[in-house]
């Protein structure tokens, strides 16, 4: 009976364990079950409440620049000018700009600077002039276009020209006479006489390099009063008037004959609206300091000098070179 009842007491005890069993079980089930979750957000993906940021487009600049002193000439907006709506118009304003920056206006200078050249003074020593520089119009407006396009800096395309001699060769240029002209004159009348002595020691001992170009108005300079020059006869417009500096053109055409007999190539070069009694008809070389003037490129292939001889009532141009440089001259234009 004792066996009965303890075997009764165990089963009892093993219902009420499993019973438990599964009652823990249905309520954690039932607790996943009953979870809400709220669905993960990707880590790369923007809340559509949140505006989207627009950037900024920065305007498009160009900065033309001086290479020598690296400071800002010109800044331009192509899109303000047109670039993109009316290309063509835009670079007709370009060419234009850029001319007038390199051949100046009336009020400013522009960077093409004429050649001076150099001259040997009385003691043998050489008188440094100037390069010639010329800034090339057609590459800066290239380079203003291409830039035009992203933005950016250019640089004015500037070529610098020395002149076309070597030092040891000065001490050597006054060997040969390769050419020589005179004119004559009245020494009587003193202020053209005046003139043309002035004008005279001013292309004198004026060194050619080869390639050289050589201008009368650069050399000589203004012919008025300042400088020493005198009033005299000089022909305007058909017509003999009284004038500051008349009598230059007779130094010029002097020269013009010299250099003409050993082969130089012709940059610019007017006559007379009168004949001239100094030269034969058609060989003169009428200039005038902000107007005409005579120039003449070095083709001989060789470096000269040109010597003037002032005397009384006659001038007489030389040009000359070394010795050695005789064999070397190239003739015709």
């Amino acid at each position: 009976m004792a066996n009965r009842t303890w075997a009764i007491s165990i089963l009892l005890a093993s219902s009420l364990i499993g019973l438990t069993g599964c009652t823990e079980k249905t309520a954690k089930e039932t607790s996943q079950e009953g979870k809400v979750t709220s669905p993960q957000k990707k880590p790369n993906q923007k809340s559509r409440e949140e505006p989207q940021k627009v950037e900024e487009q920065k305007p498009i600049v160009v900065n033309v620049i001086d290479p020598n002193t690296k400071t800002i000439l010109k800044t331009f907006l192509p899109l303000d000018l047109g670039f993109e709506t009316n290309p063509e118009a835009y670079k007709k304003e370009m060419e234009k700009w850029a001319k007038d920056i390199a051949r100046g206006t009336e009020t400013v200078i522009g960077y093409d600077q004429r050649m001076v050249l150099d001259k040997v003074d009385a003691n043998g020593q050489i008188i440094k002039g100037k390069p010639q520089i010329i800034l090339d119009e057609k590459e800066l407006v290239e380079r203003v276009m291409m830039a035009s396009i992203i933005g950016g800096d250019v640089e004015l395309p500037l070529s610098m020209t020395e002149s076309g001699y070597k030092p040891e060769d000065v001490a050597h240029l006054n060997e040969v006479v390769l050419a020589s002209f005179t004119t004559y004159f009245n020494s009587s009348v003193a202020g053209r006489s005046k003139n043309i002595e002035l004008s005279a020691q001013a292309i004198d001992n004026i060194i050619v390099g080869t390639q050289d170009i050589f201008s009368f108005n650069t050399t000589v300079g203004p012919s008025d009063a300042v400088h020493g020059y005198q009033p005299a006869k000089e022909i305007v417009n058909k017509q003999l008037v009284d004038g500051i500096g008349g009598g230059i053109c007779q130094t010029s055409s002097t020269l013009f004959n010299a250099v003409d007999q050993v082969g130089v190539s012709y940059v610019e070069k007017h006559h007379h609206s009168l004949s001239v009694g100094y030269v034969p008809a058609g060989r003169d070389a009428t200039v005038s300091f902000g107007g005409p003037d005579f120039r003449f490129q070095n083709t001989t292939g060789v470096p000269f000098i040109i010597k003037t001889i002032y005397g009384k009532g006659k001038l007489t141009v030389e040009v000359r070179t070394s010795a050695a440089y005789q064999s070397l001259i190239v003739k015709g234009n």
